[in-house]
């Protein structure tokens, strides 16, 4: 990702606003779409979002509209993508996925998406946890995203790996193991030295991951509630950073490269024993095992448990740019795709958690397994892990300052080729480099 570019597009985003307002494209009277008035729809979206199927759906329940569907391998790059087109003034599709970590920087440009209360938003808003429904909403009331999943996190285990290390493989022996309701980071550091010592083998597959959950179960994370930078002197950030840097250093990561992991290799070859899951982590997992050869048989579980509490990584969006030359049928597609029974779908194809309280409640009655994860009840176990989620604040610089500011440090402690002191510092001379002075 180029950075000093994906800062000059926010930059000229305000521009492009005035643009678009000129062009005169944000009009909300775009005669409905029919057999006799055919439509062409663009949708973008990013990693795994199971929506193949609810297209075809879609179309065939609503003569006229032809959908063209884009999906952006990660969401760093959607984030790329989006602020590229912003920037330009045109190009954004008539939908467009937003992730939750560059939100931020979304609601510095709100004024370029549709006020979806225009098309009915306050009429739904009950259908999601309040949370969500807010999060999708600017600071001047408007609402600019329809909430997709959520990211509750519970954690993976390999239970064949566990037996081997000595260590219990029943999901419900693994969550009172970490230590139930009270699981905490040192507990888990400390089981993975004990793993460590017993296989000689890595316990977590790279630091980033971890460290991003550890960071999302603060309070304030990268900033303050008030939108204010939190890294730099912040004491209870860099006490974290320290006991994940300690654990790194007694070789308890495995080095993977994320979104990679030799291409699923390292699920399948027992590189690493755990993994953080938030829900559509699930769907992630289950494309690196089909990738590299494995499945069920590759002993990969989930627990009713995670580190230090209730979290909450990722999610989506879906937005309507006001560049679209349909909105109000935009505004009904991103509707439809994020309602209660299209959300039941998305689920069972993408291995992630609704938003929608009654999805939440349909998936949870269902109490279908996930075959892949050793018949674990899927619904129950992340309806337990989003208990207690409140949304941490995210600022217009998140996602840059978790990839590419911590993201290099987190490297170095990987790769062995510097300590805790020193990976802190280049983090804090790579935060006043991309985001303080930039």
């Amino acid at each position: 990702m180029e950075f000093s570019r994906l800062r000059k597009f926010t930059a000229l985003a305000g521009v492009a606003s005035l643009a678009l307002v000129a062009a005169g494209c944000s009009g909300g009277g775009d005669k409905a779409a029919s057999a006799d008035n055919p439509v062409t729809l663009t949708v973008t979206t990013f990693g795994t979002f199971g929506y193949d199927d609810l297209y075809a759906e879609y179309e065939k329940q609503n003569p006229g509209v032809t959908i063209e569907a884009t999906n952006i391998d990660r969401g760093s790059n959607a984030r790329t993508d989006a602020f590229t087109k912003l920037a330009a003034g045109s190009g954004l599709s008539d939908v467009t996925a937003i992730e939750e970590g560059w939100l931020g920087s979304i609601m510095e440009v709100s004024d370029q998406f549709v006020d979806l209360k225009e098309h009915g938003a306050e009429d739904i808003k009950g259908n999601w946890v309040d949370w969500k429904f807010k999060q999708g909403t600017d600071p001047n009331g408007r609402v600019i995203g329809y909430g997709t999943d959520i990211g509750p996190q519970a954690l993976c285990f390999n239970g064949k790996l566990f037996e081997a290390a000595g260590l219990p493989s029943d999901r419900e022996k693994v969550a009172e193991l970490f230590g139930g309701k009270d699981a905490s980071w040192e507990t888990y550091f400390k089981l993975g030295r004990q793993y460590k010592e017993a296989t000689g083998k890595a316990w977590y597959d790279q630091s980033g991951f971890v460290w991003n959950s550890m960071v999302n179960q603060m309070d304030e994370g990268y900033y303050t509630k008030d939108g204010k930078l939190n890294v730099e002197g912040n004491k209870e950030m860099r006490a974290k950073f320290d006991m994940l840097a300690a654990g790194t250093a007694d070789g308890l990561s495995s080095n993977q490269t994320q979104f990679d992991w030799g291409n699923g290799k390292a699920f399948v070859d027992g590189s690493f024993a755990t993994h953080v899951c938030p829900a559509w982590m699930l769907g992630t997992i289950k494309g690196q095992l089909e990738s590299a050869g494995g499945g069920a048989a590759s002993g990969w579980d989930v627990a009713d448990v995670f580190p230090g509490g209730a979290s909450n990584w990722g999610g989506a969006f879906l937005s309507v740019p006001k560049s679209s030359k349909h909105p109000a049928e935009a505004a009904k597609l991103a509707a439809w795709l994020t309602a209660p029974e299209q959300q039941i779908k998305q689920s069972a194809a993408a291995n992630n958690f609704p938003s929608t309280l009654e999805a939440q409640a349909k998936i949870v009655e269902a109490a279908k397994p996930n075959e892949l994860f050793n018949n674990a009840p899927y619904g129950a176990i992340f309806e337990s892990r989003a208990e207690g989620v409140i949304a941490q604040f995210k600022g217009p610089d998140d996602s840059v300052i978790q990839e590419n500011v911590f993201g290099p440090a987190l490297k170095m402690l990987d790769s062995g080729k510097g300590n805790a002191d020193q990976a802190w510092n280049e983090a804090v001379k790579l935060l006043n480099d991309l985001v303080v002075n930039n």
